[in-house]
């Protein structure tokens, strides 16, 4: 069983333009959907994932209601488990993670580096606070972004730092950091923190995903592709060379999951 705890899609009117600016943007990656909610339950049926975190960006204050608003609509809690956002500097920021709570959404996905800002800014402690009041998870993009230069707003050493402001699952994206190992394992194995395993294949050396497995545990890992820019097939290539047990294999495939969503087995 797999559930898939990163990807995204786009309402279909905006789904075309999206996909081909991200994939300029980020040096011409080649989609492996079109973008849409459709196209991602095509992609799970042919990887085999029972249900999917789709992750939603406000990548401005006036775009975060309409962003939540397709969230709240394709959100069933089943097979799809939408994720909000808010733009963290907006006005109604608090007022829309609220909206978001009330609306049946488990959380919010940030990215600093499309939303400008460092996650160890000390201007977002109230932004935190909310979202840990209201028993969100918060899914943060992490180390670098091939659409943009550095310095990167979510370094692991910064992802320390902020993590202290949570009570909530706070998740680091891409094993907690793209292209990150060394960082990852100094600033962030063994905290209280998830790591997803998206955008691994062909990108995370196995040196690295092995010693962050040992040292952060299965325990803490969550499957995860990117769609559309991986697929499921591609990530549990990485996986499978590990050496896991059945058991590891399966916290990270589902059961993990499975209990930070609240899905009955």
């Amino acid at each position: 069983m797999l559930i898939d705890f990163h990807t995204h899609a786009f309402p279909e009117k905006i789904a075309p333009k999206a996909i081909e600016k991200l994939s300029f943007v980020s040096g011409g990656l080649d989609p492996y959907t079109n973008g849409t909610v459709v196209g991602l339950k095509e992609s799970m049926k042919k990887g085999d994932v029972a249900a999917s975190v789709v992750l939603n960006i406000a990548t401005n204050a006036h775009q975060q209601k309409n962003v939540n608003d397709f969230a709240i609509s394709i959100n069933n809690n089943k097979d799809i488990f939408a994720f909000g956002s808010v733009f963290p500097f907006s006005d109604d920021a608090l007022c829309e993670l609220e909206r978001i709570k009330d609306n049946g959404l488990k959380g919010v996905k940030l990215h600093p580096d499309y939303q400008g800002f460092n996650v160890d800014d000390m201007r977002l402690k109230p932004l935190y606070k909310k979202i840990s009041e209201l028993g969100l998870i918060t899914v943060f993009h992490t180390g670098l972004d091939y659409g943009f230069a550095p310095p990167y707003g979510a370094t692991p050493e910064k992802m320390a730092t902020a993590l202290e402001w949570f009570s909530t699952p706070v998740i680091a994206a891409h094993w907690g950091g793209i292209n990150c190992g060394e960082e990852v394992i100094k600033h962030l194995c063994g905290k209280n923190i998830y790591f997803d395993t998206s955008m691994g294949y062909a990108m995370m050396p196995k040196y690295y995903a092995e010693k962050i497995m040992a040292l952060h545990t299965p325990d803490k890992m969550l499957f995860g592709t990117d769609t559309p820019w991986h697929t499921p097939q591609m990530e549990m290539r990485l996986l499978d060379t590990l050496g896991l047990s059945d058991d590891d294999k399966d916290k990270i495939t589902h059961k993990n999951a499975q209990k930070l969503l609240g899905i009955n087995k």
